[in-house]
């Protein structure tokens, strides 16, 4: 794409994805120029409110427009498969919250898709571009890690209250939070897996998708690495405040997410007399990667809509919005590669398809399928 001519976006879903439309209107590469949501009344609040003139109830019509470049989609799970194959194959470039799909044939058929119409996929995974995680990557690329020997996820979440897809949901079926970071962080994809359930959660919920934990852990082994990551999930019936975490464990230093929020991570140091190993540590802001106009965004202050439960439960995410709105307006410009493009959020996402597929049958190990020839 030439370098002065705009990406035309538009942001479909406008709960949590109204969050992105004045970043993208502050982007000096992208022309927020339509929305789509299926109430007419909240379409035109929100267009009204951002000042935003293109606006669609029906998303097969903006698939139609010439002048949508590419196409954000913030709708519900059971939605994204389906939105992001029809985006695709109107010759869109797709950014898509998470999950990317709800089976592994979805999967398949978003990266077959991605590489039949050529155009950019990439799944908005708010923790690989959280200040902690980049805090994190930027100790292993200095070296100040080491070697990583292990690695730990854990996304523990009341989901009560929650829209009415949620009821019920098995754990893993939304765990892209906690899987991302492992496998980001050493830039390989996971191989195999191993889960089991714990707990039950109560009857009226176990219904809808015949799932009964309230827990599911899962440990997986990382392809063409001796290093395994584990990772928690817990939705129902589980007393824990929101935590969204990683671990890292290195040969030097070992980060580990704080036990609860307003507290600092510690940082462990290999070879110090016992009570100095841990150091709590101030993770900085990263918005010094982002073009001037958008860096703002990374602050809480700066949240649409603060009484989301996302962003309540979530912490803001990180500061996560405006990087996830570059990488993505980068991939298609051609600067960088999407992070992460299709057969990468096939991956992330397929760890927890397959290990609740594990889970139901016990603890049996179940290979990842895959779609690409690298990673």
């Amino acid at each position: 794409m030439p370098s002065d001519k705009k990406i035309r976006v538009a942001v479909v879903g406008l709960g949590f994805g109204a969050e992105f439309i004045p970043i993208y209107q502050n982007h000096p590469h992208a022309e927020m120029y339509a929305i789509c949501r299926r109430s007419t009344k909240e379409l035109n609040e929100s267009g009204d409110r951002f000042g935003v003139k293109v606006r669609y109830t029906d998303y097969d019509k903006l698939l139609a427009d010439p002048n949508v470049d590419a196409v954000h989609i913030n709708s519900p799970i059971p939605d994204h498969a389906a939105q992001s194959l029809a985006a695709l194959k109107a010759g869109k470039h797709v950014a898509c919250t998470v999950p990317m799909a709800t089976t592994v044939e979805e999967c398949k058929q978003l990266v077959e898709a991605q590489r039949a119409a050529g155009k950019v996929y990439m799944m908005m995974e708010t923790v690989v571009y959280s200040r902690e995680y980049l805090f994190v990557k930027e100790l292993y690329d200095k070296g100040e890690l080491g070697r990583i020997q292990f690695l730990r996820g854990s996304h523990q979440q009341d989901m009560e209250g929650w829209p009415n897809y949620w009821p019920g949901l098995p754990p893993m079926h939304y765990a892209t939070h906690c899987v991302s970071p492992c496998l980001a962080l050493l830039g390989k994809h996971a191989e195999s897996v191993v889960c089991h359930g714990s707990g039950r959660i109560r009857e009226d919920l176990i219904g809808r998708y015949g799932s009964p934990f309230a827990i599911e852990t899962a440990t997986f082994k990382i392809r063409d690495s001796d290093v395994v990551a584990e990772v928690t999930r817990s939705l129902f019936d589980t007393a824990r405040q929101y935590r969204e975490s990683f671990d890292a464990y290195g040969s030097k230093k070992s980060f580990e997410w704080q036990q609860v929020e307003n507290e600092e991570p510690v940082l462990h140091e290999l070879g110090k007399p016992e009570p100095e190993i841990p150091t709590r540590v101030k993770v900085p802001d990263y918005a010094r990667l982002l073009p001037e106009s958008i860096r703002r965004f990374t602050q809480p202050a700066e949240i649409q809509d603060a009484e989301h439960l996302s962003f309540l439960q979530g912490g803001g995410h990180g500061g996560s919005h405006p990087h996830l709105a570059h990488a993505w307006l980068s991939a298609i410009r051609g600067e960088r590669p999407a992070l992460p493009d299709a057969a990468t959020s096939a991956n992330w996402t397929m760890v927890g398809i397959c290990a609740h597929q594990s889970a139901m049958k016990g603890g049996d190990r179940v290979a990842i399928p895959r779609f690409e020839g690298k990673k």
